[in-house]
């Protein structure tokens, strides 16, 4: 059920940023002494608890939002107290496509890989030499899913429709299979096999299970669709044996997991526009989401019916990062306001606002959390308070994950002025460099 006073409570500002960035345009490094600049309300620290749930990480396997849950945690990562531009990446999401961006995600042997709206996979070692660039046969949209590592291959779709598998170390197509009109959500692996969310032009969508070894497919449900898009990307909750995933046509839509049956849908507002187009997580039985219709969900895994909603100030293209030390879901809205929500009722702890939508994904470490905004500015948090630490202005939209490797920061953003069609890059007005970051702890 909703509670009316979560809608009521949803846009009172606890933490408010305004100007922050503007005031130090240029500058690579905005440090906690920033915090002192903001208005905010004191409140309680949200209390540490002993939930005693635990994640599932695949062995050997890395990929979005880390676990089979989608959590977007990391304990064991820790968040500097400041920070500086290591280096950038130039021309990776040039497109027009406001959808939020690819991350990078590590490789084996101590490289990453960063994706692009360009259409391009580009491999990197740390110190940002590129090591291979794998191009897939897209128009326009490129790749919006960040990938999938395991097996010594890189696993991604992209908006040609096609499944590809890449060679981690040379860069090389293994295999490739054509699932549909375009893809993206980012994959997830578990098993040897991907669980892939596909758009159709028509409008409509599927879910498919292809083996990783050959691109195989080895599940779709043609009786139970999710229509119109599903950009959403899938989550599996193994203790539940559910298979999760939403789509544009509002509905989020529940199968059995090992073993794919269809078992329930829950469709969001239907009053109005209700897309749900970010990643789902799983949490303690529940399926976590945002939706359009400006409200974040906890939905029962056992049987589709809703536990509770929050209705924030626009819509929730943002997914969903949870904390099982705090019992709290992290989420961003279109409202500029990141939220920090109790994950059992739904109840906010706290909320930080900044001048532009939150499209991409919170990431949650050991103290801190991590989020982009359009404004371009990425922020880091004290995850228990919502106190501001430091932000950084890249110039372009920051709307993919923040991803912490070996200490490193890496994120992506969007160019802020891409050429729409016709337009020529060169033009006056036109800024079509959107990048890729590393950052490092300053000295």
């Amino acid at each position: 059920m909703t509670d009316d006073s979560h809608a009521s409570g949803a846009l009172e500002r606890t933490h408010g940023r305004r100007r922050v960035l503007r005031a130090a345009v240029g500058a690579v490094t905005a440090t906690a002494g920033l915090a002192g600049c903001l208005g905010r309300i004191e409140r309680d620290a949200i209390p540490r608890v002993d939930t005693g749930l635990e994640q599932t990480v695949p062995d050997g396997v890395v990929q979005f939002r880390r676990s089979l849950e989608r959590w977007g945690y990391y304990p064991e990562a820790t968040v500097p107290d400041d920070v500086t531009r290591d280096w950038r990446l130039d021309r990776l999401n040039t497109g027009s496509h406001t959808a939020a961006k690819a991350s990078a995600v590590p490789l084996p042997d101590g490289g990453l890989v960063f994706p692009g709206d360009t259409g391009h996979l580009v491999a990197l070692d740390a110190d940002g030499e590129e090591r291979w660039r794998t191009g897939t046969d897209t128009d326009g949209r490129g790749i919006h899913g960040t990938p999938a590592v395991a097996d010594g291959r890189v696993y991604v779709g992209a908006y040609d429709g096609v499944l590809y598998a890449v060679d981690a170390e040379s860069g090389d197509i293994d295999w490739e299979t054509k699932l549909g009109g375009s893809i993206g959500s980012s994959p997830l692996y578990h098993d040897g096999h991907l669980v892939m969310a596909v758009e159709y032009p028509d409008p409509e969508g599927s879910t498919f299970i292809v083996d990783a070894s050959d691109g195989a497919v080895v599940w779709e449900d043609p009786q139970h669709r999710p229509t119109d898009h599903p950009h959403s990307t899938p989550a599996l909750d193994l203790e539940s044996g559910r298979l999760v995933c939403g789509s544009n046509d509002g509905i989020l839509y529940g199968w059995s997991y090992p073993d794919p049956e269809f078992e329930w849908s829950f469709e969001t507002d239907d009053s109005g526009s209700n897309q749900i187009k970010g990643p789902i997580a799983t949490y303690d039985g529940g399926a976590y989401f945002g939706s359009w219709d400006h409200r974040v969900y906890r939905v029962n895994l056992a049987d589709g019916t809703e536990d509770w909603s929050f209705q924030t100030g626009d819509l929730v293209m943002s997914g969903p990062a949870l904390d099982p030390v705090l019992d709290t879901v992290f989420i961003g809205s279109h409202d500029g306001n990141l939220y920090a929500l109790d994950a059992q009722s739904g109840e906010r702890h706290w909320s930080f606002e900044t001048d532009g939508a939150l499209i991409g994904c919170p990431t949650v470490t050991d103290e801190r959390v991590l989020v982009g905004s359009k404004d371009t500015g990425l922020y880091a948090l004290e995850k228990r308070t919502g106190d501001l630490v430091w932000a950084v202005d890249g110039g372009g939209n920051v709307t993919s994950t923040p991803r912490v490797i070996d200490g490193a920061i890496y994120y992506a953003e969007r160019a802020p002025n891409p050429p729409e069609d016709g337009e020529d890059a060169s033009d006056e007005g036109i800024d079509d460099d959107g990048g890729g970051y590393k950052l490092v702890a300053a000295e």
